[in-house]
């Protein structure tokens, strides 16, 4: 797991491989990953938007942005934390995501970037 503080917002990240959604004969490599957001600011906050920068093995790099996360576009309250899963397909057994969130404070309506961390996408077989 890795983690990260940016503007009182923590967030942390796991990954997997998930070999019974792969064919690696034919370059689809797909991991998933669990993310939590936890609010430590005294304001509540929203997630509006998401980018993400996407690498794998083989020099392949994607751009990912959009509304919110898995069709939502969360409120945290002070000490709230949210949690989602999503997913990944990589042409390589091994990449990186990184990235932010654009997220709004709505007692003034300011908006601000909290950082994703990297995390790793590696299949298991490769640390054997």
């Amino acid at each position: 797991m890795v983690s990260q503080i940016t503007s009182d917002v923590k967030i942390s990240v796991e990954s997997i491989y998930q070999p019974e959604y792969s064919n690696p004969d034919n370059l689809h490599y797909m991991y998933a990953y669990r993310i939590t957001i936890e609010n430590q600011s005294a304001e509540t906050l929203q997630l509006l938007r998401r980018h993400w920068e996407i690498f794998d093995a083989i020099g392949e790099h994607k751009q990912v942005d959009g509304e919110g996360v898995v069709g939502q576009q969360p409120i945290l309250e002070p000490n709230q934390v949210h949690q989602y899963a999503s997913g990944c397909n990589l042409r390589s057994a091994m990449g990186y995501m990184e990235g932010f969130y654009e997220m709004q404070r709505l007692s003034d309506g300011e908006l601000f970037a909290i950082a994703i961390p990297r995390f790793i996408l590696i299949a298991d077989f490769v640390l054997n």
